[in-house]
């Protein structure tokens, strides 16, 4: 079969946003789950700077999958599309980081978590249809961000502006996921990733070098974590799901990728003893019933949501 034909067979059970993903791409998922979850709590455990974290975790990601994509073509507007979203990820993470030292693990997870709820309303802003029984998910949703951010609020400001920075990182996380999907079209995981991680990490260096933050000379124990979200975070956990977004619909991922908070939070209640206040976990179980409304929702109603 050649590969023209395996990408449309990909496509038709993407398409299918009620097929359970087959035995290979559960197992890819379940080990993105796990990658994607040692994130956070490394990100809190890391004293190098955010850009410098950012662009060696991407520089890194594009190294280890370059040799695999060259064995695959590179077509124009995969292409096009794999940059745009390289420069979206590299203002996620931005994003993402900022809020994983600002407010807790658990709190900010939660939070990038309402990427679907974001890309509910791309959808609806580009001309789509919602159907009413999704904006039941949104409030629900919402209410669970009012509850976390009056919580952070109440410990400090910085915690608050790490609530905002895990909203604006959860909007471009969607933004993102269509973008990457749109890219594996036309190009394979690896070629993919590869220009994507590799964009993203030249999107920020201006940024670490303008702000005159160190690139290297840092201790072990910062390169050891540096290397954990190498190998964890961006392999097992973003390969992981955009190799498993050729085949299983964006809607069912999304649903999966919300076992990411539980997995963060022990991680960081482990790794480095950080409890969440118990008053941000009612808006945390909040905000996961409603995103999983609004995909559940959405897919029986046959409208694609993108995590």
């Amino acid at each position: 079969m050649g590969a023209g034909e395996q990408l449309q067979g990909g496509y038709h059970n993407r398409d299918s946003h009620t097929a359970i993903p087959a035995r290979p791409d559960l197992i890819r998922l379940g080990i993105g789950i796990i990658g994607i979850g040692t994130s956070g709590p490394l990100i809190a455990m890391s004293t190098m700077p955010i850009t410098t974290l950012i662009f060696w975790r991407n520089l890194g990601g594009a190294i280890l999958t370059l040799p695999f994509a060259l064995r695959h073509r590179a077509h124009r507007e995969g292409v096009t599309w794999a940059i745009i979203a390289g420069v979206v990820l590299a203002v996620h993470f931005m994003g993402f980081f900022l809020a994983m030292r600002w407010t807790t693990v658990a709190a900010g997870t939660a939070l990038v978590a309402l990427q679907p709820i974001f890309a509910a309303l791309f959808v609806k802003l580009s001309g789509g249809h919602i159907p009413s029984s999704v904006w039941l998910g949104m409030i629900v949703s919402f209410t669970g961000v009012l509850l976390i951010s009056g919580v952070d609020l109440t410990i400090s400001f910085q915690a608050f502006l790490g609530d905002i920075a895990a909203l604006l990182s959860a909007a471009l996380a969607a933004l993102y996921m269509m973008a990457g999907s749109r890219a594996q079209r036309t190009l394979e995981t690896t070629t993919y990733t590869t220009i994507c991680y590799f964009v993203c990490a030249v999107t920020v260096l201006p940024v670490a070098v303008i702000s005159g933050v160190p690139l290297f000379h840092f201790t072990a124990r910062e390169w050891w974590i540096l290397l954990g979200l190498i190998v964890g975070a961006q392999i097992l956990g973003h390969t992981m799901f955009n190799s498993a977004l050729k085949r299983v619909s964006p809607a069912i991922v999304s649903l999966i990728i919300f076992f990411e908070v539980p997995v963060s939070s022990i991680l960081a209640v482990w790794w480095i003893g950080q409890k969440p206040p118990l008053g941000i976990l009612p808006g945390i179980a909040l905000i996961l019933i409603g995103c999983v409304l609004v995909v559940t929702r959405s897919r029986s109603n046959q409208v694609e949501i993108t995590p």
